[in-house]
């Protein structure tokens, strides 16, 4: 291979990375996924932290998110659950927000950050308290 053709190649995939580097919609990544948002929501979650609380073994909450929209979320306390609730779930249209609604009311969360491992969900932009969610796939 002559190097004209070795440079070019160099070039193109130094543009390629950098264009995938900078093609992430949330906040806090990731710059891409192989995986549609969808595919990264669906399965099962546990909420290790709300804002500066840390939840324990002892208090925990869960979601379980189904690809076909519906959804379960729990809470368990000293390691027994005490409540199931079922809902649904969506995307806004611009696929920012993830939108849960249990018994008729529905909470709209920021996405932050979505990968296959962890997803942090903001309750509140516009307050600066830190209502920042932090879910980390079972």
């Amino acid at each position: 291979m002559n190097n004209r053709k070795k440079v070019t190649y160099v070039t193109l995939a130094g543009l390629t990375a950098l264009g995938l580097n900078s093609c992430g919609k949330y906040e806090d990544g990731p710059g891409f996924s192989l995986l549609t948002k969808k595919a990264r929501v669906a399965g099962d979650w546990d909420v290790k932290s709300m804002g500066s609380e840390v939840l324990t073994t002892e208090y925990g909450i869960s979601f379980s998110f189904d690809k076909d929209g519906s959804m379960k979320y729990s809470y368990t306390s000293n390691g027994a659950t005490e409540e199931l609730y079922t809902g649904s779930w969506d995307f806004s249209s611009d696929k920012e927000e993830l939108i849960m609604t249990i018994d008729g009311e529905s909470v709209v969360f920021d996405i932050k950050r979505l990968s296959n491992s962890e997803m942090w969900l903001d309750i509140d932009a516009t307050d600066a308290d830190g209502d920042l969610w932090k879910l980390e796939a079972k």
